[in-house]
């Protein structure tokens, strides 16, 4: 077969040659290609055509390989874009509408990132990074969405190289070591009892936030607040709850100066009976209970079915003689205050006012707690177990205030207090909220110092610094790794260029002569002033990192990026598993008619 078809060809050529005199060259040279093509289409084996093999469901999207990883790295640099404006002191405010109608004006990075609500699953992972950030230092929100971006874009270089990512996350775990040896090595111990250094540090921390504005204000009620509440644990270690022993109590009115931190704490309750019960008391006796003062009830439903008309009488009497006992109990420790987290008979009210003793009733638990911090006093169960070490006698003054419309209790003045309240005062809710939000991370900040006591510099210089001692490192590493260690080093510089950006100034020169600086190792402490974007020695304007902050940053950044980088599929559309034997229709759940509520539990007569 196929030497005709060869011999075919042959005669199709010698066709074609003799054409070309009379000029038709063209239609017999396409003629001849044409069926060469047959020809050749005929001589191939032929094979077999295949189904299609489906694996996944119709409902399932599956994306893998480049298009994830850019699809990640997109998604990540549209989170940083969001908040990138809202790095350093002359960042901007975000306004956000919140799914119940309110607003929410803020520029602290995990509160913008809270209330947005992302389709993106790589987008979503990146939010957690700073709600990880808020919980475990309680500031560097920002920044570490900043630089885990940057991580990312830097990375895409490599990615479309066809670097596989395993090498690039090596590269940057090894980048993140030296990384937290360079801030071990450049950090600086302060002294935690120096009040104007804790002040410099707070301040260098607030001043980038909405707040910076009013001065030491927050900044001294930050140092306040903790220093109260901290507790010695021995070995020169310091445990600072603030969740639990520090309240912000937010009452709109007045003048954010008026804010202050109470040495003691206040809350949103008046005494039971005004008019009858004092509403101040000096160096109060204060008794802590969390029983009710009121007649027992059964625990389930009782019937008592009386005779006669006395034993009615008699049992009234016992429940007056049962409160009237509890009040003996308590009135013989002499108090002058007696708060409980439940409730409060009124006849129990009349034996207290006739003693002359203020009342408090259902209060939190969690006021009480802070209650008996400040005060000495411990909580107790039953009235008839007191005891007088259980009386707290470390208030100074037990106080009712109206503020605004609200009447308000105050303990202050306080001996030796370990828990206390913040009262800040303000125009409006929302300038409240934003300052609320300022003083958490504010108190963070001095909490990371107590526990932490090291600083690093601020102002984008550790990163700068970090950048070029890894620069320096990167000539001394073999391999193929050299090139995304080399890019991480140059990621770190994405936070002083941020800072530059926000305060307006010329981005490429205020860099170039930052790495000028940086580029032996030296001038650790030069960085950009955020105010005025000069470049200028940290150290002298006092603008300082708490180091567990940064090094906490760094870590949560490179980590993120790293499991970022070593997604390469996304399987979307799951549906939830239903339990076997379940129609698909969910069954309506079976309301219970009047009738037939109770017919199971009756209880036989």
């Amino acid at each position: 077969m196929r030497a005709e078809l060869e011999g075919a060809i042959e005669a199709v050529k010698n066709v074609s040659f003799k054409k070309k005199m009379n000029g038709q060259t063209f239609s017999t040279v396409a003629l001849c290609a044409s069926i060469l093509l047959f020809f050749e289409s005929e001589l191939r084996p032929k094979q077999k055509m295949q189904a299609p093999v489906l694996v996944l469901k119709d409902s399932l999207k599956r994306e893998s390989g480049n298009n994830v990883h850019h699809g990640n790295i997109q998604a990540s640099k549209a989170v940083a874009d969001i908040i990138r404006t809202t790095l350093g002191p002359r960042s901007m405010l975000k306004m956000l509408l919140d799914a119940a109608g309110g607003i929410v004006v803020t520029n602290d990075g995990n509160a913008i990132l809270r209330e947005l609500d992302l389709a993106h699953p790589a987008a979503k992972s990146m939010i957690e990074l700073s709600r990880t950030q808020d919980e475990e230092v309680g500031d560097g929100t920002t920044s570490v969405i900043v630089l885990a971006g940057e991580m990312l874009h830097v990375a895409e270089a490599f990615i479309e190289k066809n670097y596989h990512p395993t090498v690039i996350c090596r590269a940057y775990n090894k980048a993140l070591e030296d990384a937290i040896a360079v801030l071990d090595k450049i950090a600086m111990t302060v002294d935690v009892k120096d009040r104007a250094t804790m002040l410099g540090l707070v301040k260098s921390c607030i001043g980038t936030k909405f707040t910076g504005q009013f001065g030491d204000l927050i900044a001294d009620l930050a140092i306040d607040a903790t220093t109260t509440v901290g507790v010695d644990l021995g070995q020169g270690l310091r445990e600072v709850d603030i969740k639990k022993y520090i309240k912000i109590e937010k009452v709109p009115g007045g003048r954010l100066e008026d804010s202050k931190v109470l040495k003691g704490v206040m809350f949103n309750k008046d005494v039971v009976a005004p008019g009858k019960m004092r509403r101040k008391i000096l160096n109060p006796r204060i008794i802590l209970l969390d029983c009710p003062l009121e007649y027992k009830k059964g625990e389930n439903q009782t019937n008592a079915e009386l005779l006669r008309e006395e034993d009615w009488s008699v049992l009234l009497k016992m429940e007056e003689e049962y409160i009237e006992n509890l009040c003996v109990q308590i009135l013989k420790f002499k108090p002058d205050l007696i708060i409980t987290e439940k409730g409060l008979s009124d006849l129990a009210c009349h034996y207290f006012s006739k003693a002359g003793v203020s009342a408090i009733r259902r209060l939190r638990k969690t006021d009480n707690n802070r209650i008996a911090k400040a005060c000495g006093a411990i909580i107790v169960n039953r009235p008839d177990e007191l005891q007088e070490s259980d009386v707290g006698t470390g208030a100074g003054l037990f106080e009712v205030k109206k503020i605004g419309d609200e009447f308000f209790a105050f303990i202050v003045e306080c001996k030796d207090p370990k828990a206390c309240t913040v009262l800040l005062r303000g125009a409006s809710k929302d300038l409240l909220n934003e300052v609320e939000r300022n003083l958490q991370d504010a108190m963070s900040v001095a909490r990371n110092i107590i526990k932490n006591p090291k600083l690093v510099p601020g102002g984008g210089a550790t990163e700068l610094t970090v950048s070029a001692m890894l620069k320096q490192k990167s000539s001394s590493i073999e391999g193929i790794e050299k090139w995304p260690y080399e890019a991480a080093a140059i990621g770190f510089e994405a936070i002083p260029r941020t800072l530059a950006q926000n305060c307006g100034v010329n981005v490429i020169r205020t860099m170039t002569a930052l790495q000028g600086k940086h580029s032996n190792g030296e001038n650790t402490w030069i960085g950009i002033d955020g105010n005025t974007g000069e470049i200028a020695d940290m150290k002298e304007r006092k603008i300082w990192d708490s180091y567990s902050v940064k090094a906490q940053a760094f870590k949560t950044a490179i980590e993120a990026a790293c499991m970022l980088l070593r997604i390469d599929d996304i399987v979307s559309g799951i549906k939830k598993k239903q339990a076997p034997g379940t129609g698909q229709a969910p069954s309506k759940p079976k309301i219970e008619e009047e009738g037939d509520a109770d017919n199971e539990q009756m209880i036989p007569e």
